[in-house]
């Protein structure tokens, strides 16, 4: 693909965009300027994506994009959510597309191709490389997408066998099943002596996030793994680019599972809105996906006094949700995201990590300042412990001098017992 002259940025997204950190903010129409939709990177030939979890309202869009502009796709997605008829039912709405006949869809059919396949198998993913590189003949671009949000603070993913195997899933989910595409994939970019592996993680990559421990932790062992890969397959013209829009892109498209809260973590005692909170706020602007109220929690805990320093008990059940946003505001949600994975997938020289929209890139600005600045804080402390070879040197020679010094007085001080009277009575 060329790297020429890169296209215009996209509009920013505008009215009713969704936000962890304020989930009613909304952005006046009136001032977004008025900008022409962006153009792709022109290259040679058309693309071979394959997609992890195709499912996704950002996945469907992306898809549509794709096909749009010539590019291949397969998609692979999770049996059991392929059988959920509202979270499938966009992408079936995009199988109909292709095959309508359409002439605006001319020809899409013959570009994608399902495959039924769950990450958290290697064999699954293994036969959906074979499959995708026996349809397509090659994969130029892997794109790891697949992501659940677990909610819950470090003790109430730990009250029981329940919320404990919360934590677990999350690291099969978001971290194993994409390590298990990947090194299902490079056997066949190795033999092109090319590819491109791109994952979507988040922002969460670089900031923590109360009530999100295990969402975050699985995160950074994933862009972990990435940046050893990285080295890894330099040699075999493979690159490796790790995507982080903000938090909300991935959770809010995705299934968010919730473990039951302890009272003493409830919010009202907190100076800001937990991240339960503002989910479940979003969660609850649609019928279909407001979140179960319990009583028992509402009672548990009536001030900031009834917190027990006991190890806690949580109230309520693990529950599951998909959100479910206006098409619209899906629309704004994702589009940042969708430009970036577009202008990005298969450049002949794509960033090792690419940030999506100003408030992501000014959280991880501000977080690598703050780390920068606690740093500089302690430099001294840090040099204090450095052993330069210059010291060791001075320190070998003291100790040889010692030596040395010694071993006169040794040799003056008459050695006692049996050999020294045997040697006298002779």
């Amino acid at each position: 693909m060329s790297s020429g002259n890169r296209p215009v940025p996209p509009p920013k997204p505008a009215s009713q965009r969704y936000s962890l950190l304020n989930p009613n903010r909304q952005t006046d129409v009136t001032t977004a300027p008025v900008r022409q939709n962006p153009v792709f990177p022109t290259h040679n030939s058309p693309r071979t994506w394959l997609i992890t979890a195709s499912l996704s309202p950002l996945a469907v869009r992306l898809i549509r994009q794709l096909l749009s502009h010539g590019d291949c796709v397969a998609a692979c997605f999770p049996p059991l959510e392929i059988e959920h008829e509202e979270r499938s039912a966009e992408f079936r709405e995009l199988i109909n597309e292709c095959t309508s006949g359409r002439k605006d869809r001319e020809g899409w059919k013959d570009r994608i191709r399902g495959i039924r396949c769950d990450g958290r198998t290697m064999s699954g993913c293994g036969a959906a490389v074979a499959e995708a590189v026996d349809v397509f003949g090659r994969i130029d671009i892997l794109l790891c997408c697949r992501s659940e949000a677990v909610v819950g603070t470090v003790e109430e993913l730990s009250t029981n066998l329940a919320t404990q195997s919360l934590a677990r899933d999350q690291f099969e989910t978001l971290f194993f099943s994409q390590v298990n595409f990947i090194k299902a994939a490079l056997p066949q970019l190795r033999a092109q002596h090319t590819g491109h592996i791109m994952v979507l993680t988040s922002t969460g990559g670089h900031i923590g996030t109360p009530h999100m421990s295990m969402y975050t932790a699985a995160t950074w062992a994933l862009e972990g793994f990435c940046d050893s890969l990285a080295y890894e397959v330099a040699p075999f013209n493979i690159k490796v680019t790790i995507v982080q829009p903000n938090k909300e892109i991935q959770s809010l498209t995705n299934r968010i599972a919730f473990a039951p809260q302890i009272p003493a973590y409830a919010s009202s005692f907190a100076e800001a809105p937990s991240v339960r909170e503002m989910l479940t706020t979003v969660l609850n602007s649609h019928p279909d996906t407001a979140v179960p109220v319990n009583p028992e929690s509402d009672n548990a805990a009536t001030s900031p006094d009834s917190i027990s320093l006991e190890p806690g008990e949580a109230v309520g059940e693990i529950f599951y949700r998909y959100p479910k946003l206006p098409p619209s505001s899906i629309d704004k949600l994702v589009n940042e995201t969708i430009y970036a994975l577009t202008a990005i997938g298969g450049h002949e020289n794509p960033p090792s990590r690419h940030i999506v929209g100003t408030e992501g890139a000014n959280a991880v600005k501000e977080k690598l300042k703050t780390v920068t600045e606690e740093m500089e804080d302690f430099v001294e402390a840090s040099l204090a412990v450095d052993i330069f070879e210059s010291e060791l040197t001075e320190e070998a020679r003291d100790d040889r001098n010692r030596g040395a010094s010694q071993t006169p007085a040794a040799s003056q001080t008459p050695a006692t017992g049996p050999s020294t009277t045997a040697s006298t009575n002779t």
